[in-house]
Formats: structure tokens, sequence, C-alpha cells
């Protein structure tokens, strides 16, 4: 037996492991949707008899192809006029400023109380700009719409009432899709965010677990943000680490899977990507500054528990990535079908298949499932999705490691085109780096193919060539994009070129 099979059985179990847990959590969710979720209803909440003030806050920053489509939705909504305030919080530095501001006086002068808030340091963000927003907030409840999203007239009606129960703290919306059909990306993200929405969210908030603001598409009220601490921005998830501070003291909150607020997805790799990172590395900081605390509080220790696997979701990414690393190396190990190893690999292998896996085919097909859609077309779809969440891997375990080792990062913003051609080249998602982004994608699926080829060599080893050939279409998939948009920012625009080329002297 090799040398090296030891340890790297040791590495091996510890990836599975993680894998499997997660698996089991994810288990744990569908079986609360459908025993607790599935066929129940919200309790009607007992109407105001006078409604209260309402204020819409809505944070952007360089949104020219969305500026006056959001702030135009905000003022359709259904509200008594004397009621609703709304809040244009622009961090712009090019001419979205100008778009949203011209938006805002038109408005203004039909009689819309709204107001326009410019601000030039971008401190702390878009929590930055909640936080400063507040100090003019008239109203005693506040809704927030990121620039992508298009909020029904109806949405201030259907969620406003549910604050008559005095411990309700926010309320949150499900997310819909306005471009779900654009590409196959974004097809894949629709099915995640149906994952979330569909399952994660609505068990969570009937089993009576924490779970968290979305960053859009809900509404607070007022004097549970002013309790929990206010917005902080030392996490990229500002959302989630207010979510946490408000249920630890005590408030609660309530989903609504029943009232939608349709949104733009990311059509490019690009702006997918990035927004993934940037999702991945928040949660990662706010377990690290929260779980002691959530930990020694009295909630339940179910509630305990599922705060674990929510925040730490990062794990089997960072696990993922792992084992990625992991294989190359371990073709050239040799462990023969009859020794202990090469049996408890196997076995392994089998439960990370039975509780990784397969689990992640259960949540989503299940979340297909119950908003009508066909099982037949997610089936279909498992392949490219569990392709691209290899994929993201790398990119989503980087993430974690800089919230692990506290490297601090700008928040960068998710692009959004409002239907137009997208742009991989935005400068929103542009990053200093050695390589261009999407090397080390790259890299990993051109190993993954020399691991296949290793793997048809050998007949003990073929059964993984499958799983490696998924291992190098995600990376490569992510990757190849990705690098080709780093190489096209890296080439000087025909403009600059001709703009750098020196005049002849006459």
């Amino acid at each position: 037996m090799d040398a090296f099979a030891w340890p790297m059985l040791v590495y091996f179990v510890t990836v599975v492991a993680v894998l499997s847990i997660y698996g089991v959590h994810r288990y744990a969710l569908v079986w609360t949707y459908l025993h607790r979720v599935r066929g129940t209803s919200i309790p009607t909440p007992t109407a105001f008899t006078d409604l209260p003030s309402v204020t819409v806050q809505l944070p952007m920053f360089n949104e020219q192809h969305v500026a006056t489509r959001i702030i135009e939705a905000a003022a359709a909504i259904d509200y008594p006029a004397d009621r609703l305030q709304i809040q244009v919080l622009d961090d712009s530095t090019d001419e979205s400023a100008d778009i949203a501001r011209r938006t805002c006086d038109r408005l203004a002068e039909q009689g819309v109380t709204i107001e326009y808030r410019h601000r030039t340091d971008r401190r702390g963000y878009k929590a930055g700009a909640l936080e400063e927003g507040l100090e003019s907030a008239t109203g005693e409840f506040i809704a927030i719409f990121d620039a992508d999203f298009i909020p029904p007239a109806a949405f201030l009606h259907d969620t406003i009432h549910h604050f008559s129960a005095p411990d309700i703290g926010m309320v949150q919306a499900r997310w819909g899709h306005l471009n779900r059909n654009q590409n196959w990306l974004t097809r894949i993200q629709a099915i995640c965010l149906d994952g979330h929405f569909a399952i994660e969210q609505a068990a969570r908030s009937a089993a009576g677990h924490w779970f968290n603001f979305n960053g859009t598409a809900g509404m607070w009220r007022r004097r549970c943000i002013d309790d929990a601490g206010g917005w902080q921005h030392d996490t990229l998830t500002e959302d989630t680490d207010l979510s946490y501070r408000a249920q630890l003291e005590g408030w609660t909150f309530r989903y609504l899977r029943d009232v939608e607020c349709p949104a733009e997805l990311p059509p490019t790799m690009g702006a997918f990507l990035s927004q993934q990172r940037r999702w991945t590395k928040g949660l990662m900081q706010t377990a690290i500054k929260l779980m002691p605390r959530i930990l020694r509080s009295d909630a339940p220790i179910g509630t305990k528990v599922d705060a674990w696997f929510h925040l730490t979701s990062a794990m089997p990414y960072v696990a993922i990535f792992l084992l990625s690393l992991l294989i190359l190396p371990a073709s050239f190990t040799m462990l023969p079908l009859w020794t202990v190893p090469s049996q408890v690999v196997m076995a392994l292998g089998l439960m990370c298949l039975c509780m990784g896996t397969i689990a992640a085919c259960v949540f989503y097909i299940t979340s297909q499932r119950c908003q009508g859609r066909s099982i037949v077309g997610a089936i279909l779809m498992l392949p490219a999705l569990m392709a691209v969440g290899i994929g993201v891997s790398a990119s989503n375990s980087m993430g974690a490691l800089e919230a692990v080792f506290g490297h601090q990062t700008a928040f960068v913003r998710t692009p959004k085109f409002n239907g137009k051609q997208a742009s991989a080249a935005d400068p929103a998602l542009r990053r200093r780096s050695l390589f261009p982004p999407g090397t080390l994608e790259v890299v990993l699926g051109i190993i993954m193919l020399v691991c296949v080829g290793l793997a048809l060599t050998r007949p003990f080893t073929l059964v993984g060539a499958v799983f490696l050939l998924l291992f190098a279409a995600g990376f490569l998939t992510v990757g190849i994009p990705r690098f080709a948009s780093g190489i096209m920012d890296a080439r000087p625009s025909r403009a600059t070129a001709i703009k750098q080329t020196p005049t002849p002297a006459r």
C-alpha cells in the first residue's frame, strides 16, 4: 500500500463528512417543509384600522439601466400618499446620479413625497446608505428594495398588516425572477434561489427557527432596527447580520411565501460569481461575529443548530474545493481494491453520494415541485446545476477564507441590465489580481480532464470517470467565460489605442 494512503484517507474522510453532514441538514429542511409548510397557509393578520406611516428606501450605486424603473415602481405602490415616503439613497459616481435625480424631481412635481440623497464617500456601502437614510426617514416601518426589483403595487398592503402583532420585527417576501429563461445561467440561478425561498425560508419560519432578511423585498419595524443596534457594515451581508442581532433581542420574523416581488437575475458569469462570493464571504463573517453570542443565547437547541448550518453554509464549497485538490495526487496513490483503505473510500464515497449529492437533488426538485413546475425539467437541469455548484466552489472558498483570516474587501455591487445586452466587462466586477479572473477554475478544469484520462487507464478507478467529468465541466464552464472576459478587459479598447497612437509630425 502507498505510504501516502492513510494521510489521504484522513483528508478524504474529513471532506466527505462535511458534505454528508450538510446534506443531512438539507434532508431535514425538506422534511420540515413537507410536514409543516406544505398544505398550510399563513395566518391572516389583524388589519390595522389606521394605516401606519411607511418609508420606502431604494439604495443604489451606478444603476443607470434600472434606476428610473425602480423609482417609478416605488412611486406607483398603492398606499395613502400622506403616509408614504420614498427615499432614493444613491451612492452613484456616474451618470446614474443625474438619471435618478431627474426622476425624483419629476415625481416630486407630481405630488409624490420623495427624497433624493446622494453620497460621495460610500462609507459603509449599502449598510451605510441605509443607516444615513434613517436620519430623515419619517416612517414607523421601513420597506427596502434593491434597484433590480419591481415591487408590485399591492406590496405594502400585503405586508403591513402582519406588523399588527407587536412582536413582529421584520416581514420578508419571496423573490420572483424577471428573466428566469434568459439563458442557461439564469435558469440555474432561479432553481437555486427557489430552493432558498421555497424550502429554506419557509421551513425555518414554520419551525420557529431564525431566518434572515434577504436585503430587499422586505419590511422592518423601525424600532426593531434601532433595538438591534442599527445597520452595521463590518460584514458584506449587513442584512443577515442585522437579522440575527434582532432575533437575539427577541424579535420575531415572518416569511410570506405567497407574496412575490420579482427581480432580475445576473445574466453573466462574472456578475453571478461576484454575487455568490460576496454572499458566501458575508455569511462567514456573520458566523464569526455572532455564532458565539448565538450559542450562548437562550434560543432552543434546534434554532442554534440551524443557525450554525445557515451561517456556515460556505463549508460544503470549501469541502468540494479541497476534494478537487485531492483528486490528482489520489490518482497516483495505489489502493488495491482488497485493502481496507480502498473499501473505506468506496463506502465513504457511497455515503457522500446519498447524504450530499442526492440530498441536493431532492432539495431542488422539491423546490420546483412545490411551485407547480415540471419535475422532469428540474431533473434535466440537475447535472448543469451540480456542475456550476462545483465550479463556483473555488471562488466561494476564497471568499470564505478571506472572512476567516479577516481580509477586508469592498462591497462589489451586482450589475443590473434591465434586459439590455449584458457586458461581461462591467467595471464593478474588475478585481486586481496577478492572473486574469477564472484562471484558477480553468487550471482545475484541465487537471480534472487529466484525471479523467488517468481513471480510464485503470479498471478500479474507471467508476470515478463520470464524477471527474462533472468536476471538469463545472470548473471549465465557470472559468472559461471569466478568463475570456478578463483577457478582453486587459486589452485596450480601440478608442484608447487610437488616442495613444502618436500623431505624426507635420
